[in-house]
């Protein structure tokens, strides 16, 4: 029951808060977004802010664990006139069949995951050939760095409100090392305090 509780509260606060968030991220994902095609899975999609994003054509689906998320994210789509399909499936088990996805996209999600590396053999095993993985993701700061001990610190807490998100996450190390070729990787950060530092690419299956 408290569990349930926080997952709806998580809904109701991304609602509020994710669009002043996607403003700071608008230009990178119009870049990145706007060149998908074909059938696009994107995990963890939350309230929707990526919708506006998506040119006209193709197949979404989403895929949102926390159900909480999927009125919000219905009334997002209908408001930015795209056709989705929602299910509630986790990361770690897409519940695909092998290589039959076009494109996968996720923006603040690896933060999030119980078990990034099984989620991006995932990622890997639905993609067709020569698929796509289009990421924005906010990562650890560099080691050594005060704000990587800092990131660390309050990572109890922050996971407590934030849905379980790790702050220090190496997403970028992550991401390289998971058998993608070519990897196109762009570090950048914004006015974010302890979650300032991102990075932004697209991996090819």
């Amino acid at each position: 029951m408290q569990l349930d509780l926080s997952k709806r509260w998580f809904a109701w606060a991304m609602w509020r808060l994710a669009p002043r968030y996607d403003a700071l991220l608008a230009d990178r994902k119009r870049e990145l977004l706007s060149q998908v095609s074909g059938t696009v899975v994107e995990i963890g999609p939350g309230t929707g802010t990526n919708f506006q994003y998506f040119p006209r054509g193709i197949r979404w689906i989403g895929l949102e664990p926390n159900r909480h998320m999927h009125p919000y994210l219905r009334l997002a789509a209908k408001s930015a006139g795209v056709a989705v399909e929602i299910r509630q499936s986790r990361a770690e088990d897409l519940e695909l069949n092998d290589e039959c996805i076009d494109t996968v996209v996720a923006t603040a999600v690896l933060c999030t995951v119980q078990n990034p590396i099984r989620v991006l053999q995932e990622i890997r095993r639905v993609l067709k050939p020569s698929g796509r993985f289009v990421f924005i993701e906010h990562v650890a700061g560099e080691p050594g760095a005060q704000l990587r001990t800092l990131q660390r610190m309050i990572q109890p807490v922050w996971s407590c409100v934030a849905d379980g998100c790790h702050p220090a996450r190496d997403t970028a190390e992550l991401i390289t090392q998971a058998g993608f070729r070519p990897v196109f990787l762009d570090s950048f950060r914004i006015p974010l305090g302890p979650v300032s530092p991102h990075i932004a690419g697209i991996a090819v299956r």
